[in-house]
Parts: C-alpha cells; sequence; structure tokens
C-alpha cells in the first residue's frame, strides 16, 4: 500500500515543469453536487490534491478516490454546479502564487487578495501540500524567537524553528499572546537576521481579523507580515486549507534563507471544518465524529516547522499553532492529538485570568521542550533563579494557606514570590525588549524589589527602564543586549543602577 507523502512526492514529480496542454487533461462529469462536495466520474487519471476545475470556471480540489469515482471539494461558489457539468483536471498540485511583494497583504487560502489590492501575478506557485524537510536537512534549534513576554522569555523560551501550541479557554488572551509575539519581531537585536510574519486567520469574524490588522498596521509590522484569513463565513473548504496555505508562503521565503514565524489562529476551528468535510463525504466517524486520520491532518502541517541547516539555506519556520479548550480540558482529542505534535505548550488559565494576571500563562502546566537552548546567554545568566523561587513560591503558598506561623526565611520567599507573580503581569501590544526584561528580572531576584509594596511594582518597573534607557546608562544597556553571559561585574553595575533608581523612586 502506498502512504500519503508517496503519492505527494510522486505527484510533485509530476508536475514539476508541468505545462498546460489541452491534449492531456481528463475530463469528467458531475454526478452528485451536496453542501460543497461534488462526486464525479470519468476522472481516470486524477490524484490525491490535484486542482481541478469545474463548468470552466469553479476551483476544486480532489480529496477522495474510489474505483468509480472523485470527491472534490469546491473552493468558490458551489450553487450554480448541477449533474452533468464538466470536470477537468489539471495536473497541477492546489497551490498558491507567492512573490515578495505578497509581505503586507491580505490574501484568502487560494492567494485572492482581501485588501481591494492587485493580486499578485508574477511569482512562485507553491503547493499546499508538502513533504516536512528531512532529519538530514535540520539543525538543532539554538537561536530565540523573542516574543518580548517576560514570562514567556524566562521561562518557556521559544527557538526559532520550534512548535509552541498555545492553549486555552476562549478570551484568555491566547490571540493577545501571538499578536504581541508578532509586534515584538521589530525588535531583532544587532546581527540577528529579522523574522518575518505569516498570521493564518481561521473561523474568525471579519471584525475580528480587521482589528488584528489595524493594530499591526499601527504598530508598524504589516509591512513585514502576511495575514491569510478564512473568515466563519467562508466555505469549510477554504478553513481547511488556509494553514497549508499560510505554509506554502513561509517555505516560500524559507526557501530564500529567511526566519518566519507562522501563526495558526486556531486549528480548533480547521478540525471542525476538516470533520464537516468528512461528514459530506461519507467517511466513518471516530471520536468525537472526528474522522481517522484528523490526527494526520495537524502533524503533517507542523512537521514542516523546521530549522535547516546552512547547506540547505539556514531558514527556519516557527510554529505557533493555537488550540481553544473546553473548561480548561486539554485531555479532549484534538488537544491532546496537538499537544503531542508539538515542542512544548503555554497554557493560559481562566483562575489567573479573572485574578488579573494578565498574560494569564501557568507556569506550571506550561512547558519547552527546547529550553535554555533557545535562550541567549544573558537571559540563562538570570532566568535559571527565576524558575526556582516561582516553583517554591507556589509549594509554600499552597502551605500557607492553612494559617500556621511561618518562619522568617519562608515568609522572605513568600513576598519575594508575590513580587516575582506581579513582575511578570504585561500589558497586551506592549512587548519588552530581552535588555528590559533581564533589567526586571535582576530587579526581582537579586532582592530590589523586596521592600517595594506589590501594588507599586507596575510602576517601578516602567521608570526603571525610562530610567535605565537614558544615556547615562547606555553602556550596561548595550551588555544586556549583547545576548552575551552576563560575568558578575554586569551584575554588580545593573544591582548600582537599580539602587540608584531607587533612591529617587517614591511609593
Amino acid at each position: 500500500m502506498i502512504d500519503s507523502d508517496t503519492i505527494i512526492k510522486q505527484l510533485e514529480d509530476k508536475v514539476k515543469g508541468f505545462h498546460y496542454d489541452a491534449k492531456t487533461q481528463n475530463v469528467g462529469k458531475v454526478e452528485v453536487n451536496h453542501d460543497g462536495v461534488i462526486t464525479a466520474s470519468g476522472l481516470s487519471k486524477a490524484v490525491m490534491g490535484e486542482r481541478v476545475v469545474v463548468s470552466d470556471s469553479v476551483s476544486g480540489v480532489v480529496l477522495d478516490l474510489t474505483e468509480d469515482s472523485a470527491s472534490i471539494i469546491l473552493l468558490d461558489e458551489s450553487s450554480s454546479i448541477k449533474e452533468g457539468d464538466t470536470v477537468r483536471t489539471t495536473g497541477e498540485l492546489l497551490g498558491i502564487v507567492v512573490a515578495d511583494d505578497i509581505l503586507g497583504r491580505v490574501v484568502n487560502p487560494l492567494g485572492i487578495p482581501l485588501d481591494g489590492k492587485p493580486g499578485i501575478k508574477k511569482g512562485t506557485l507553491m503547493p499546499l501540500e508538502k513533504i516536512a524537510a528531512g532529519v538530514v536537512d535540520r539543525m538543532d534549534v539554538d537561536t530565540p524567537l523573542k516574543t518580548g513576554i517576560k514570562a514567556i522569555d524566562a521561562m518557556i523560551p521559544i527557538g526559532r524553528g520550534q512548535r509552541e501550541l498555545i492553549i486555552g479557554d476562549r478570551g484568555l488572551g491566547k490571540t493577545a499572546i501571538a499578536v504581541d509575539t508578532i509586534i515584538n519581531q521589530k525588535n531583532v537585536a544587532k546581527g540577528q537576521k529579522k523574522v518575518l510574519s505569516i498570521y493564518v486567520a481561521i473561523g474568525q469574524k471579519q471584525s475580528t481579523i480587521a482589528q488584528i490588522i489595524g493594530k499591526l498596521k499601527e504598530e508598524g509590522v504589516l509591512e513585514n507580515t502576511v495575514i491569510v484569513a478564512a473568515s466563519s463565513s467562508d466555505p469549510a473548504a477554504l478553513q481547511y486549507l488556509a494553514p497549508y496555505a499560510g505554509t506554502a508562503i513561509a517555505e516560500y521565503f524559507l526557501k530564500k534563507g529567511e526566519d518566519v514565524l507562522i501563526v495558526y489562529d486556531d486549528l480548533t476551528k480547521q478540525a471542525w471544518a476538516y470533520r464537516q468535510i468528512s461528514l459530506v463525504l461519507g467517511r466513518p466517524a471516530g471520536r468525537e465524529a472526528y474522522p481517522g486520520d484528523i490526527f494526520y491532518v495537524h502533524s503533517r502541517l507542523l512537521e514542516r516547522a523546521v530549522k535547516l541547516n546552512k547547506e540547505n539555506g539556514g531558514g527556519s519556520i516557527t510554529a505557533l499553532p493555537i488550540i481553544e479548550t473546553q473548561a480548561g480540558d486539554i485531555s479532549a482529542y484534538i488537544p491532546t492529538n496537538v499537544i503531542s505534535i508539538t515542542d512544548g505548550q503555554i497554557f493560559v488559565e481562566s483562575e489567573l485570568f479573572n485574578s488579573g494576571v494578565r498574560p494569564a500563562i501557568n507556569v506550571g502546566f506550561s512547558v519547552s521542550r527546547v529550553g535554555s537552548a533557545a535562550q541567549t546567554g544573558a537571559m540563562k545568566s538570570v532566568a535559571g533563579k527565576m524558575k526556582l523561587e516561582l516553583a517554591q513560591y507556589r509549594e509554600l503558598a499552597a502551605f500557607a494557606q492553612f494559617g500556621s506561623e511561618l518562619d522568617p526565611e519562608t515568609s522572605r520567599q513568600l513576598e519575594r514570590g508575590k513580587r516575582s507573580t506581579e513582575l511578570f503581569k504585561q500589558n497586551q501590544y506592549r512587548p519588552l525588549a530581552e535588555e528590559y526584561e533581564i533589567l526586571s528580572i535582576i530587579a526581582v531576584t537579586r532582592g530590589h524589589l523586596d521592600d517595594i509594596p506589590v501594588e507599586d511594582i507596575s510602576r517601578f518597573e516602567s521608570e526603571l527602564h525610562e530610567y535605565a534607557g537614558g544615556k547615562k546608562h547606555q553602556k550596561i544597556i548595550e551588555r544586556l543586549a549583547s545576548g552575551e553571559k552576563l560575568k558578575e561585574e554586569d551584575l554588580k553595575l545593573a544591582d548600582e543602577i537599580i539602587k540608584e533608581f531607587k533612591k529617587g523612586f517614591t511609593k
């Protein structure tokens, strides 16, 4: 039995250098049109994933083959398609035309512009389905992708080429984390490659997508971002294909040696769309009514996230898939599937969100399987102590609820933990450059905040950053921004700046 990867590879070889020729096309006819899925006969040469044209105007893609017929999902308005209409194969994999000028654009999964500007005509046709790079083409993930969110960069670091899941209930700030990460890519450290961003919106309201586009434009990062939008009003077929289209665009820039960040917001809705298509196709329903290959739908997508070695251009694709849970249930079918595919997860929790901790990241349930390999030497110098202190604080806080008398050392640790938790609160659309993240962590781990009231921590931090950003302290800020491991004299110099600032800080 030939597996799907082999079929895709054979089709890629088949269409390489293919030119359309009317003599080679395979013509069939529509037998049934049912909810945007047609069954066609006579397509003896059709292959899985091939693009077809129905009635000379409507595009479709082959998604199921039997001995006598082909099932095709339609990608355009399908109500006019009727029994007996012609279906023609094209010999092409379904793809999207990509060129450098797609940056700053809003397109649908077929590459059709949604921003009122002209379409991209001259470019490379990138197939939506492609086999992921092999092990020998890859290298270790060792370069940080900085999110600008203190809790993530310090304790759940993400590397270029990693797949880090963002998971949690609706309305807890999952999209906010992803958008902040895109915004932070304008803060590229000296000597590092810039990161291009792709935001894939799946099944969202058009007004929500418009708000995100507006914010990215306001922050000046839209020019280095591509928006692939399949809104809730679009056909299920487009919602299913949207993540693959985004990845095809990412692979165009990957070939050029670029680093790309791609956000899938969210894969739960893509799974819903695929379930809807599969039920219409008559595929057997399994757990939670999903078809048996739903795991493969997500695994073949996320495996395309990669950090290539220098022989293959040295580019990378970093994936941030988003999954929505119901009542925090991460043991449901789709969440467990995607957790098992990714290299860690950022878990946002309703209890933290409702208690005012934003972003509401549960550090205990969140993990990065790349870990400190995706941190700079400077961040490693200060972040390890922070993780340990927060872990101790969580245990002591649970113990302290019993109301027993605490010794002075335990009380000190509890107070330090409260300040660390407060420090990790961060306003939306305000990602921090790494040098200021490190300065904040030094302030709390080296005891400078122990005598600052918890309610004043946020003001203290913002005023400290403003103070340290002046010309007088440029040397230490440049040292923190260099990414090199910090020496004791660097930490002492940071201590002096913080002590100097504290003298003028009014509580």
